[in-house]
């Protein structure tokens, strides 16, 4: 906190023993350690609630940060299935479609087949 070294204290005690006597200084330097060490505790004591709530902003951040994270993970999560229960049901009307069209040429197919190749394929079965 200050930097006061021995010369200082020593210039201060000399000083206090000139004014105050020799009868009040011992009583002036227990007031003056009293104040110094509850100011002490106080700035000891904002310093740790300072870093305490420096603590927990970051922390805030933390799970805000993590939070906005999850929620993106899981709208990625939920958009692909959403996207492929419509994609998957349009699809799959499509291959009926592309089905029933195939089969409607496959009939035409065999119907096109003249009747002498009908008979060629009934006599090669026998």
């Amino acid at each position: 906190m200050f930097d006061i070294g021995f010369a200082e204290l020593l210039i201060i005690a000399i000083v206090g023993l000139v004014v105050l006597g020799p009868e009040k200084l011992p009583v002036a330097v227990r007031t003056v350690g009293l104040w110094v060490s509850k100011a002490k505790r106080t700035l000891s004591s904002i310093q740790s609630e300072i870093s305490e709530e420096l603590r927990l902003d970051e922390m805030k951040r933390q799970i805000v940060m993590k939070q906005e994270e999850l929620d993106r993970e899981l709208d990625e999560m939920r958009r692909p299935s959403s996207e492929d229960s419509a994609a998957y049901t349009p699809k799959a009307a499509d291959t009926a479609a592309v089905e029933d069209k195939s089969d409607q040429a496959g009939k035409q197919q065999t119907s096109e087949v003249p009747p002498e190749q009908e008979k060629t394929k009934a006599d090669d079965r026998s």
